[in-house]
C-alpha cells in the first residue's frame, strides 16, 4: 500500500494492507511483495496480523462458512473478514476498535458497498463466539490449522508425533543466533547480550536463542559480522560435513547462505557455492561480505554439470535442497496454504535428480550431506532410501549416536530439519 492510499486511522489502513497481502496468497501469490510496498510505519502491524492470519488458515474459513449465507464474490472482502476475525480472538480487549475499523478499511473496497456485510458479519462472530470456537475445535482443518492433505498425510507417518508437529507448526518460531566463531564464542556474546539487556540463553558453543525476538540492529556486532540469524537445526549442518582445511567443498543450492557462511567458519576450505536465482545468489554474497568470508558465487543449476563444473571432484557436498519447507511453516505460514499434495512428489523428483547429478561430482571417499527442511517421508527417509539403491557406492554413515538420519521435528528450540550423511565408496 502507497503513502498515498493510507488510510486513516491507521489500524484501518493495516488491516487494508494484510487483506491485500492475505489475498494474494489465497491466489497463490506470496506476500512478500505486498509487504514490502507497506509504509514502514505500518509493516511491523501489517506482518503481524499477515502472519497470524495466516498461520490460523483453515479456521477462519471455518468460521465464515458459518457466519456467511453464502461464499462472498469479492476476495478482498473475503481476505479483510479473514484478517479482522483473527484481530478479534488475538485482541478480545479491543473488539469494538477492531469491527469499526475493519469497515472503514472496508470503505475503500467496490465503494464501501461491502461495509453492512462486513459489519454484520463481526457482530455475528461476537454473539456467536463461544458457540462458533467450538464448533471449530470439532473440525480437524479448523482445530489444527493445516489443509487437510498436510494433516491426513502427517497422520499417516507420524501415528504418535503428528498432533506436536502440527501444534509446533503453528506456534511463534524461536529467534537463534550463530556467532561467528571466527571473532567470537557463545559465553562472551550472551553477556553482551544481558548487558545489552537482551535477555537470551546458550544452545552450545555457537548457538543462542533470545527470549523474544530483537531487531537485528540491536545485536551487538552485527553490521560488523559478527553474529548471524539462523535456526538452531539448520546449524547442524556444517558439524555434520566433517570439515577439514583445505578441503574442496559445494554448496549446491546455496541461498540465502547462512549455511554457506556457517561451513567457512568452521574451517579454512575452498568453496564454491551455488545458487540458481540471481537475485538469491547476490544474497547469499551479500551475507559472505557483512562476515568478511569469501567463496566462489555462481549463478547455476547444480543438475547442469557442463554450466559449471570444471572437473575437479569435491571431497564434500552440501545438498541442501528444494522441498516442501513444510519443517519451516511456522516461520513462513504462507506455505502451508500455497503447497498442494501433488508439489510433494514434484518436490522428491527434483531432489532425485540433483542427488543423481552431485554424486558424479563427489571424490572417492568424499562425503555428501543431504539436507532438507520438510517434514514429509517422501523427500527424506524414503528419498534416501531409493538413493542407496540406485548408488551401490554409496555408504550411509552416522550422524551422531549411531543413528543414520537426523529428523528434527519443528520445536521450542528449532525448526524441522533432516540430514542423511552419506560417503562415495573408493
Amino acid at each position: 500500500m502507497s503513502e498515498a492510499t493510507v488510510l486513516s486511522p491507521p489500524l484501518a489502513s493495516a488491516l487494508r494492507a494484510a487483506a491485500e497481502a492475505v489475498a494474494g496468497v489465497i491466489a497463490g501469490r506470496t506476500p512478500e511483495a505486498p509487504l514490502a510496498a507497506t509504509i514502514p510505519a505500518l509493516r511491523p502491524a501489517v506482518m503481524d496480523l499477515v502472519f497470524g492470519t495466516l498461520r490460523d488458515g483453515g479456521r477462519g474459513d471455518f468460521l465464515l462458512g458459518r457466519l456467511l449465507a453464502r461464499p462472498l464474490q469479492e476476495p478482498l472482502i473475503h481476505a479483510l473478514l479473514l484478517v479482522a476475525l483473527f484481530r478479534l480472538e488475538q485482541r478480545p480487549q479491543d473488539v469494538h476498535t477492531t469491527v469499526d475499523q475493519a469497515v472503514d478499511a472496508a470503505a475503500g473496497i467496490r465503494r464501501g458497498r461491502l461495509k453492512a456485510l462486513v459489519n454484520g458479519v463481526l457482530r455475528g462472530f461476537l454473539r456467536r463466539r463461544d458457540e462458533l470456537l467450538a464448533a471449530a475445535e470439532a473440525d480437524v482443518v479448523a482445530r489444527w490449522r493445516h489443509p487437510r492433505w498436510w494433516i491426513e498425510r502427517l497422520q499417516a507417518e507420524q501415528p504418535q508425533a503428528w498432533p506436536a508437529v502440527l501444534a509446533a507448526g503453528n506456534s511463534h518460531p524461536p529467534m537463534t543466533l550463530r556467532v561467528n566463531r571466527r571473532c567470537d564464542d557463545a559465553q562472551h556474546y550472551l553477556a553482551e547480550l544481558v548487558a545489552a539487556g537482551i535477555e537470551a540463553q546458550a544452545l552450545d558453543a555457537v548457538a543462542i536463542r533470545l527470549e523474544a525476538p530483537v531487531a537485528v540492529e540491536r545485536l551487538p556486532g552485527f553490521a560488523a559480522g559478527r553474529v548471524s540469524v539462523q535456526d538452531w537445526g539448520a546449524q547442524r549442518a556444517a558439524a555434520l560435513l566433517d570439515l577439514h582445511e583445505g578441503q574442496r567443498v559445494l554448496d549446491a543450492c546455496a541461498a540465502p547462505g547462512g549455511k554457506t557462511a556457517h561451513i567457512l567458519e568452521t574451517a579454512d576450505v575452498e568453496l564454491t557455492a551455488l545458487e540458481l536465482d540471481a537475485q538469491r545468489a547476490g544474497r547469499v554474497r551479500e551475507n559472505l561480505a557483512r562476515l568478511g568470508l569469501a567463496a566462489d558465487v555462481r549463478v547455476a543449476d547444480c543438475r547442469r554439470l557442463e554450466e559449471w563444473w570444471d572437473g575437479r571432484r569435491f571431497e564434500r557436498i552440501l545438498a541442501d535442497v528444494p522441498c516442501s519447507a513444510s519443517g519451516v511453516a511456522r516461520r513462513h505460514p504462507d506455505i502451508k496454504w500455497l503447497r498442494r499434495a501433488a508439489d510433494v512428489a514434484q518436490f522428491a523428483q527434483t531432489q532425485a535428480a540433483i542427488l543423481d547429478a552431485l554424486w558424479h561430482v563427489l571424490a572417492p571417499g568424499g562425503k555428501m550431506l543431504y539436507c532438507t527442511c520438510s517434514v514429509f517421508r517422501a523427500e527424506n527417509v524414503d528419498q534416501i532410501k531409493e538413493f542407496t539403491r540406485r548408488h551401490p557406492d554409496a555408504a550411509r554413515l552416522p550422524t551422531g549416536c549411531a543413528e543414520l538420519e537426523v529428523h528434527l521435528m519443528p520445536g521450542p528450540d528449532h525448526d524441522g530439519f533432516y540430514y542423511a550423511l552419506l560417503q562415495k565408496l573408493a
